[in-house]
């Protein structure tokens, strides 16, 4: 174990030339710096943030969405019947013409009766609106928090005035209270996502919003660990520019101000692509890259770093196509934004089968649009 953890803590991997975990030890005028084992009061706060949760959707989030006058019931079940049950589980969740000729036969039931049983089957796990809604309403109000916290934070930093300023005397910075409680919070909460994955709405992006949501904990812990973090805070902050947007339109979407819902979520895509393919490239990679190659040089984990920022601008301009498109569509056909989200059910209307086995719309969504979000993501846009 000694081997292993020296070799995971190579300062030559870690650290620039000439500079030891010796040289980042806490001084005697009380200055410290960046350590992995901080990262651990990780934990109990997200148990914490998760439990606020809890009792914020029971007590506040859910008598919201009823007063809006949202379905708090879910919808009427399936009849119980074990053959149909056997072929939904085993077999097919839309069954095409030839198994409802025999379903048919077999039961002596009308097609359908039979299609009729197997929408109410899909749709039997469906949550309600109600759940919707109390899920964005909390996920709006942390987003909205932690960015109005970021802003406030770093309005009277020099570093967000000047990016030069997170590189000057790198590694050497001190660790401020204001850097610790912004790292702790947004890492906390993300492994409040990693936990509730499995207890929120399941969806079909469930593996890839669980990989996200490890991905962005290890991105987070790694810009700690070597003390990147002040530029750490600019790429946290400009992140959360625009989720409360998104959570926003989909609350406005759930309670049927269609018009809101629409305007938020245009203003979204064009945060959202402000954000991430304008300022991000100039702000962030301009001094990742450029700014902290002329002050402090590159060194192993820097190549790391940069090749994980990399890749995630290749992300924003994947995502922001899939938003442009989505608006540019909504725009010019005159439709209504339509909350695809890719979750385990679809409404009635949509998951009607015919008899000569056309699919559902449910299941024609392409899997671009299902992943408009990608961070933090969530809830899918398309109106498709």
């Amino acid at each position: 174990m000694s081997a292993l953890s020296a070799w995971f803590w190579n300062e030559r991997f870690w650290l620039p030339q000439n500079v030891t975990w010796a040289d980042l030890a806490d001084t005697e005028s009380g200055e410290q710096f960046p350590r992995a084992g901080h990262l651990l009061y990780a934990f109990p706060t997200a148990l914490g943030i998760f439990a606020f949760r809890l009792l914020f959707e029971r007590f506040i989030a859910k008598p919201c969405a009823l007063q809006l006058g949202l379905q708090g019931s879910g919808p009427r079940l399936a009849q119980p019947n074990a053959i149909l049950e056997k072929v939904f589980i085993s077999i097919t969740k839309c069954p095409d013409g030839k198994h409802l000729e025999g379903l048919s036969k077999q039961l002596d039931w009308d097609a359908r009766k039979i299609q009729r049983w197997f929408r109410q089957r899909r749709n039997q796990d469906k949550p309600s609106l109600v759940t919707k809604f109390s899920e964005s309403m909390w996920r709006f109000l942390f987003y909205l928090y932690i960015f109005s916290y970021g802003v406030w934070f770093l309005w009277t930093t020099p570093w967000f005035w000047d990016t030069r300023q997170c590189w000057y005397n790198y590694p050497y910075q001190p660790l401020t209270l204001g850097i610790y409680y912004y790292y702790i919070q947004e890492l906390a909460f993300y492994w409040s996502l990693v936990f509730s994955q499995f207890t929120d709405i399941k969806r079909k992006d469930f593996l890839i919003m669980f990989v996200h949501h490890l991905a962005t904990v290890g991105l987070i812990s790694f810009s700690y660990v070597n003390n990147m973090v002040r530029v750490g805070t600019l790429v946290l902050c400009l992140h959360d520019a625009s989720d409360f947007l998104l959570e926003a339109a989909k609350m406005t979407n759930y309670a049927k101000y269609q018009r809101l819902c629409d305007a938020l979520f245009m203003i979204f895509g064009l945060m959202f692509v402000t954000t991430r393919l304008v300022i991000f490239p100039t702000w962030i990679l301009n001094t990742t890259l450029i700014e902290s190659w002329e002050l402090i040089g590159p060194y192993p984990s820097w190549w790391l770093f940069n090749g994980l920022l990399l890749i995630l601008q290749v992300l924003h301009v994947i995502w922001s196509y899939l938003i442009i498109r989505i608006a540019y569509k909504s725009l010019t056909k005159g439709k209504a934004l339509k909350d695809e989200r890719s979750d385990i059910e679809s409404s009635s209307e949509e998951e009607d089968t015919t008899l000569n086995g056309t699919k559902s719309v449910h299941n024609t969504s392409s899997n671009g649009a299902n992943r408009v979000n990608g961070h933090a993501s969530n809830g899918q846009w398309s109106e498709e």
